[in-house]
């Protein structure tokens, strides 16, 4: 005789002990984390580093602005003021993201204004960065400034925020105007190339001789400076 036949399915084992093996519960599905907006931010973080350390240490070819043109016309917030705002680089009204105020008549006690310095007199003024070594610049005119009663010294960070800036014055003691150009409209205006930059501007807003496009010994600055000075026509008989 052959094997006995099999009805319908077979019968699973049984487990040792004539106890019945139950199927394991299923295990929860673990969902990864998604991580792209903090990939986003990340690359944007790359970005700005990427952008700060090209103006710090990599010449873009500019070179500031030309001696002998006047310079573009801007007012922004003082770094140690409330006032907030973007830079103000119109010529004339309604000139939209520019500006709806000429430049040169925004004034008052908590604005730096190129205009109103230089028809004072002789205008020491730097582009920066507060970032790396490139807010040192501040403390280096910060020494002349007593030197050099009749030049105006002034300075304006590039897209700075307002407690970095305020901390770089504090710890360098600078006692010269300070402004914030937080969206960076005067790096395309005044041909920003290095950090820092430092543009030497005659009474009357033109531009004197080349720009420093580095940071330079003490010394070499001071003797622009004081060339500078000697220019300006009302210290040709007076103090420097």
């Amino acid at each position: 005789m052959g094997p006995p036949e099999r009805s319908g399915e077979e019968a699973p084992p049984s487990a040792p002990g004539g106890r019945e093996e139950r199927p394991e519960p299923a295990r929860p599905v673990v969902v990864p984390p998604r991580y792209g907006r903090y990939v986003a931010l990340l690359a944007l973080v790359i970005l700005v580093l990427i952008t700060v350390n090209t103006i710090s240490t990599k010449p873009t070819g500019d070179t500031g602005v030309a001696p002998g043109v006047k310079v573009p016309p801007f007012a922004v917030p003082l770094a140690t003021g409330n006032l907030q705002g973007e830079a103000d680089v119109a010529t004339h009204a309604n000139q939209g993201a520019a500006g709806k105020v000429p430049a040169c008549q925004e004034r008052g006690p908590e604005i730096l204004n190129i205009c109103q310095l230089y028809e004072q007199g002789p205008v020491v003024l730097a582009l920066f960065v507060d970032s790396g070594s490139c807010p040192n610049v501040l403390g280096d005119m910060q020494a002349l400034v007593a030197t050099y009663p009749r030049v105006s010294f002034a300075a304006v960070a590039i897209k700075g925020g307002t407690a970095g800036v305020r901390k770089a014055i504090r710890s360098r003691g600078v006692t010269f105007p300070v402004g914030l150009d937080r969206d960076g409209a005067l790096a395309a205006l005044y041909k920003l190339a290095t950090c820092p930059q430092v543009s030497f501007i005659e009474r009357g807003g033109t531009v004197q001789s080349r720009a420093l496009l580095r940071r330079t010994p003490v010394s070499t600055l001071r003797a622009r400076v004081a060339a500078l000075a000697a220019s300006d026509v009302p210290a040709a008989h007076g103090k420097p």
